[in-house]
């Protein structure tokens, strides 16, 4: 089968190629410079071209300080690239799997989201995200939406400036005395092997519909730079940061822990506990 990959040379779509590499799949990698997502007129040029078997969406507009300032840009990227990629994906009968996020929720349930909890994004990253989803959903016959979370892997995500947390809290390490984390957001990192492992799985499966993929298990980003540390065994002093000293300009949610319900449902779930999945990137 011919896999189609948009974002093939980001941190998630670097990994997705590289996996898929594995398999008898004949990949097919797409740039930001081969296909726009927003414009409909593009996205049937290339696909109507390609016609792919499983088409893989991970491009989107994710800062999300930037997308709270350029609303119009995030919901063209997030909403409209979704609903464009739907429609070609139901043209052409093509499997589409796209990359979703925890920020569709707003955090205050307190336990792990399940994929039929009510969504309620705090900003516009997440609303763009959310109707990006909804459009899938009332367009495409053939779909899963993966929700994910705390994403970090080995190819620089360029948006983000480049480093990972997992790379940043190494580098402030090496530089500073001392280095500060909040304590009060709770998250579940995912490795972008791990994430393309599973889509490698859900793309020989018949899996339909929404699903949340995230390493299993949670911590604080503190609790993460902890286990960091202890890893590479740096002796750099570690502490909590006040809750106000790093002032946040957008709404987000404090807690945005996904239970992978659907995949241990339909028994396709690959992923291990975060700490083995960062273990395995640390080695």
């Amino acid at each position: 089968m011919k896999v189609a990959i948009i974002g093939a040379n980001g941190q998630l779509g670097s990994d997705i190629c590289r996996e898929f590499s594995k398999t008898n799949h004949k990949i097919i990698e797409l740039l930001q410079d081969d296909i726009e997502v927003s414009s409909l007129q593009s996205v049937s040029k290339v696909m109507d071209a390609v016609r792919p078997d499983i088409l893989i969406n991970t491009a989107a507009y994710h800062q999300v300080d930037k997308c709270q300032e350029n609303p119009v840009r995030a919901f063209e990227v997030n909403a409209i690239g979704a609903r464009n990629l739907a429609i070609l994906a139901l043209k052409h009968n093509i499997y589409l799997i796209h990359i979703s996020t925890d920020y569709v929720f707003d955090g205050l349930k307190k336990k792990p989201y399940i994929e039929t909890d009510r969504p309620v994004p705090l900003n516009v990253y997440g609303n763009s995200k959310l109707s990006g989803e909804l459009f899938i959903e009332s367009i495409a016959s053939r779909y899963v939406i993966l929700r994910t979370c705390g994403l970090y892997g080995k190819n620089p995500c360029i948006d983000k400036g480049g480093l990972n947390f997992v790379d940043l809290m190494q580098k402030l390490a090496k530089e500073r005395t001392e280095v500060r984390v909040v304590d009060h957001e709770v998250l579940t990192p995912t490795s972008t092997v791990e994430l393309a492992r599973q889509i490698v799985k859900i793309s020989d499966s018949d899996l339909h519909g929404i699903c949340h993929a995230t390493a299993e298990g949670y911590c604080s980003w503190y609790e993460f730079a902890e286990e960091i540390f202890r890893v590479k065994n740096i002796k750099t002093t570690l502490n909590v940061a006040g809750a106000n000293e790093f002032p946040v300009k957008v709404p987000r949610p404090f807690y945005s822990v996904l239970e992978n319900k659907v995949l241990k449902t339909n028994k396709i779930n690959t992923f291990k506990n975060w700490k083995e999945g960062l273990r395995e990137y640390l080695s």
